[in-house]
C-alpha cells in the first residue's frame, strides 16, 4: 500500500494551496497521519501531524498558518497552507503510522514563487 499525495503546484506568496492524501489500498488502524516536507539540500522534516484522538502538533514555523485535518471513513489527510512564503517551497510527503506499518507517498511539489 502506498499514499498518494496530490495538490502540490505552483503559487506565490501569500496564497494558499490543498494537499490532500489518499491510500491506493486498505489500511487498517491508522494512529498517526502526517506531513513532511524536505526542501532541496535540507533534511526531511515534519510540518504537521494528527493522532487517532484527534490533537495535532505543527512545526513552529508553520503554526497559525497551515492546518492538518482528516476524513477518517475515507483514510485521507489533508493539509491546508495559507499565507504561503517561498520558503514553504519543498516537496511534501504525506505519513501514516498504522498498526501494521508505515506508509508514504510519492511526494507532490509545491514552489512558492513570484
Amino acid at each position: 500500500v502506498q499514499l498518494q499525495a496530490s495538490g502540490g503546484g505552483l503559487v506565490q506568496p501569500g496564497g494558499s494551496l490543498r494537499l490532500s492524501c489518499a491510500p491506493s489500498g486498505q489500511i487498517f488502524t491508522i494512529s498517526i497521519m502526517a506531513w513532511y516536507r524536505q526542501a532541496p539540500g535540507k533534511e526531511r522534516e515534519l510540518v504537521a501531524r494528527i493522532f487517532g484522538g484527534g490533537s495535532t502538533n505543527y512545526a513552529d514555523s508553520v503554526k497559525g498558518r497551515f492546518a492538518i485535518s482528516r476524513d477518517i471513513a475515507k483514510k485521507m489527510a489533508y493539509l491546508q497552507m495559507s499565507s504561503l512564503k517561498p520558503e514553504d517551497t519543498a516537496v511534501y510527503y504525506c505519513n501514516y503510522v498504522g498498526a501494521r506499518g508505515n506508509y508514504w507517498g510519492q511526494g507532490t511539489q509545491v514552489t512558492v514563487s513570484s
